[in-house]
């Protein structure tokens, strides 16, 4: 019998992160399916987590601190509204796979989620400080333009896994899903 090699930080989260897509992918898989689906041994995996709710909680709260990561890295409070909208939309899409799994198990996890991460306030905050400024409109409260841009990312990451939108130019997409709307210019 080997010992399966201890793996660094780096490998954890690539690792998680494929968990993350495949258990999108293939909700029913077994912990066995799973490993055989990113190639790993089962024994990495049963090293990451002995069940199947232990890896739901443990790529949960993997996701939340990788969204707190991404607030950070936008610098929502501080840098201009436009520039830190578009930070937050590149940062968002470096780590697609850990939001599409958010999106369809955030309510199988055993741990709140947002009691680990400040998404929605932060959101809610740099929205209304852009509102502030002159850059977002003002007849949609702050938490409805958080709402309007949580929905456009989450739709649209999904529908790229999906195949239906292309990978290519998803960053422009979603800024201007959000920021134009889908109503088109008048002359």
């Amino acid at each position: 019998m080997t010992s399966t090699p201890p793996t660094t930080d780096a490998e954890d989260r690539r690792i998680l992160v494929a968990l993350a897509l495949a258990l999108v992918e293939q909700p029913r898989a077994s912990l066995q399916e799973l490993s055989r689906a990113i190639g790993i041994s089962k024994a990495t995996l049963y090293r990451f987590c002995r069940t199947r709710q232990a890896l739901i909680d443990r790529l949960a709260t993997h996701s939340g601190q990788v969204l707190d990561e991404v607030i950070t890295s936008a610098r929502l409070d501080s840098a201009p509204p436009l520039d830190a909208l578009r930070q937050l939309i590149a940062s968002h899409l470096e780590h697609r796979e850990l939001t599409v799994f958010l999106m369809y198990y955030w309510k199988d996890a055993s741990t709140d989620i947002c009691a680990h991460c400040e998404w929605d306030k932060a959101l809610d905050a740099f929205f209304l400080r852009g509102q502030q400024a002159g850059v977002f409109r003002i007849d949609i409260s702050a938490p409805g333009l958080t709402e309007i841009f949580i929905s456009t990312l989450i739709g649209l990451f999904d529908a790229e896994r999906r195949g239906r939108v292309a990978r290519v130019g998803l960053a422009a997409l979603i800024e201007s899903a959000f920021l134009d709307g889908t109503r088109t210019q008048k002359p």
